[in-house]
């Protein structure tokens, strides 16, 4: 092609923006916008890495933690005994194991009044009762199945009844929040007294002014 010939060729191109007068420098923009692209995500791969790394771990720290709160059904409560004068209660806190049913809470409450005090307090129920039964009801009265031995055993007055009951009505109503009221059975039946003062006809509710 002579110089001329490429001069109106040129001077063609100018005026007429269709014709590519420059195709490797078109092909030099491409493969740059190509390697920016590559390079962008190669930079931001890593974070979307560590987010899925950071969110698996939060994942699997959740399920260890509920795999220990299953594992741990300690509670701490609190029991009710005697002080030493048999003028009231007095709370003895107790870590025990914490069952996801009420009543099954309920009987442990119950057994660890029947075995007595760990520290310097007084047993309210006579050693030798045994817990016969327990159930709540619909109404979220608990009944306490007791046996003879709770009367026989008893030593009698007035004040030695109520703390007797109250130790146990006060320990079930004030650690398992599904009751509300007890109800005293002795020997599978409605009993008129415990020892011949307190009427035992009617569920009691928790009496806090027993407690010092």
């Amino acid at each position: 092609m002579s110089q001329r010939n490429r001069f109106s060729l040129v001077k063609k191109a100018r005026r007429d923006p269709m014709i590519d007068i420059a195709p490797s420098a078109r092909k030099r923009l491409f493969l740059g916008y190509l390697g920016a692209l590559l390079i962008g995500y190669v930079a931001i791969l890593p974070f979307q890495n560590l987010d899925a790394e950071t969110e698996s771990n939060s994942h699997d720290a959740g399920q260890l933690n509920s795999e220990l709160q299953k594992q741990s059904n300690k509670f701490p409560a609190h029991l009710y005994f005697a002080d030493r004068n048999h003028s009231f209660l007095k709370s003895e806190p107790r870590v025990m194991h914490q069952s996801n049913d009420p009543v099954e809470f309920g009987r442990a409450i119950v057994e660890a009044l029947i075995k007595g005090p760990q520290k310097g307090l007084v047993r309210t129920i006579p050693a030798g009762t045994e817990l016969s039964a327990i159930y709540i009801d619909p109404d979220n009265v608990c009944y306490v199945d007791l046996s003879e031995s709770v009367t026989k055993k008893h030593p009698g007055g007035t004040n030695s009844e109520l703390l007797t009951i109250y130790s146990v009505v006060n320990s079930l109503i004030l650690n398992v929040s599904e009751i509300k009221q007890v109800k005293i059975l002795i020997e599978g039946n409605e009993a008129p007294t415990l020892a011949g003062h307190i009427n035992l006809q009617f569920p009691f509710k928790a009496h806090m002014l027993l407690i010092r």
